[in-house]
């Protein structure tokens, strides 16, 4: 015990003969410390800001909740861009003949063209049909053909392809693809299944002269007892309306009966449509003819407006009619020589191999440039980060010296002073600068006049 107290003695007669020599710990500004700290969260920031655009160059799998949704969020797919699928050819195939198109006339003869079903129809239960361009290249039109198991039965829709502007008009065909196509059909069909073994199709004949009109052929049949009627319609793209024109059915069988005294209701009969008059753009060509069992019994060709109106009874030799041919389609030419197919083989390994190396040239320079723009704004976060605190030992100095009005005023005069000093720097910078690139040109110029012996 007495030890204890004697050691406490000690203690407290060292702390009274050295107290003056223990230094009380420094505390800084805390708003400096504040200020310090954010300024270095804000730094860090800005690093994982640079990392991340760095890393994303190569997208992973891992990425934030924000960049997730904003990756989710519906796209439009008629801006959507497909690319074109690479097939893969084996080591040991050194050509693979490819097919070469062209284009031609779609009516061609007139009126000849239908929808041909492959074997596979019946199994995929769907197939799109051969498809016309419009004059101006705008605009593919095609037929979607269903087929229904239950019933044995088929229906069809006409869907519209808005073709590509900056392309070839052979490469807009051949790019053009079912996932830019409108998203509702312009013509359909009735889909009723309750009878059985009955096809509905939509067979485009022809464009008009100007694109803006659509003439297609509305067939409904029996697949056991064959066609039952054709109705021409005309879809204007103008309007976005659909004519049905029937009631030029109803003038032929008219006539037939009042002049002939044949009433065709009773007999087995159907019109053909043939395409735009040559010589009046805006009325549709068509041909009648009724089934006798052996050769079919012409009924004469027949014209009428693209609404339906003022038909006309044109001539019984269809031979002797002018119809126009307006759109185009695609057709196989032949194949692609093999000398062709491997010069162009060896062109595109030249172009890959020039691409890859460009890539990896506009990567790096992209990374050069990130970093140079990191770098920069952190030597700018810096240089106004020593700003503000010189700025606040300014004002903290200053109140400590002066106070009420004397510390604005003092203030602004040290400011308008250090800002007349850094204009003085910039301007000897700018006049050095100035007289070096006059050095440099006299120097040029001295070079340039000696004459060589």
């Amino acid at each position: 015990m007495i030890y204890a107290l004697l050691g406490i003695a000690v203690a407290f007669c060292a702390f009274i003969q050295w107290g003056d020599e223990i230094t009380m710990p420094n505390f800084d500004d805390v708003n400096q410390k504040e200020a310090k700290y954010i300024h270095n969260v804000n730094k860090k920031a800005e690093k994982e800001k640079f990392e991340r655009t760095k890393l994303n160059r190569h997208p992973s799998g891992f990425m934030t909740v924000e960049e997730y949704e904003l990756l989710s969020t519906p796209k439009d797919r008629m801006s959507e861009e497909i690319e074109a699928p690479k097939i893969p050819t084996p080591a040991d195939m050194i050509y693979v003949p490819q097919p070469e198109y062209r284009i031609v006339k779609y009516n061609n003869p007139p009126g000849a063209s239908e929808i041909s079903l492959n074997k596979t129809f019946y199994e995929k239960r769907q197939q799109n049909a051969q498809g016309i361009v419009s004059p101006d290249f705008s605009r593919l039109v095609y037929p979607s053909v269903y087929y229904y198991p239950d019933s044995a039965s088929t229906a069809c829709d006409l869907f519209v392809i808005n073709l590509e502007e900056a392309k070839s008009n052979l490469h807009k065909i051949l790019t053009a693809n079912v996932i830019h196509r409108l998203a509702e059909p312009i013509l359909s069909t009735d889909k009723n299944i309750d009878n059985y073994f009955t096809f509905r199709t939509i067979t485009p004949v022809d464009f008009s002269a100007d694109g803006t009109k659509l003439l297609v052929k509305e067939k409904i049949g029996n697949s056991k007892d064959g066609i039952w009627k054709t109705t021409p319609v005309v879809y204007d793209f103008t309007n976005n309306v659909s004519y049905s024109l029937v009631e030029v059915r109803d003038a032929i069988a008219y006539y037939w009966e009042e002049n002939k005294g044949i009433n065709l209701e009773d007999k087995r009969w159907d019109v053909y449509p043939l395409g735009f008059s040559a010589d009046e753009s805006d009325r549709i060509m068509l041909n009648a003819y009724a089934f006798t069992g052996d050769k079919p019994v012409n009924l004469g060709t027949w014209s009428v407006n693209y609404k339906g109106e003022q038909t006309r009874l044109v001539t019984f030799k269809p031979e002797s009619v002018s119809i126009s041919m307006n759109g185009y389609k695609l057709v196989k030419s032949g194949v692609v020589a093999p000398s062709i197919t491997e010069r162009e083989k060896e062109q595109l390994k030249r172009i890959e191999k020039e691409n890859i190396k460009q890539k990896k040239k506009e990567d790096k320079e992209y990374v050069k440039n990130l970093e140079a723009s990191y770098k920069a704004k952190i030597k700018e976060m810096d240089k106004e980060f020593a700003e503000q605190q010189k700025d606040y030992k300014l004002r903290k100095r200053i109140q400590g010296s002066t106070s009420g009005d004397e510390i604005l005023i003092k203030y602004n005069e040290i400011k308008a002073k250090q800002e007349e000093k850094e204009k003085q720097r910039l301007e000897k910078l700018r006049q050095k600068e100035l007289r070096r690139l006059n050095n440099k040109n006299s120097t040029k110029n001295d070079s340039s006049s000696q004459i060589p012996e």
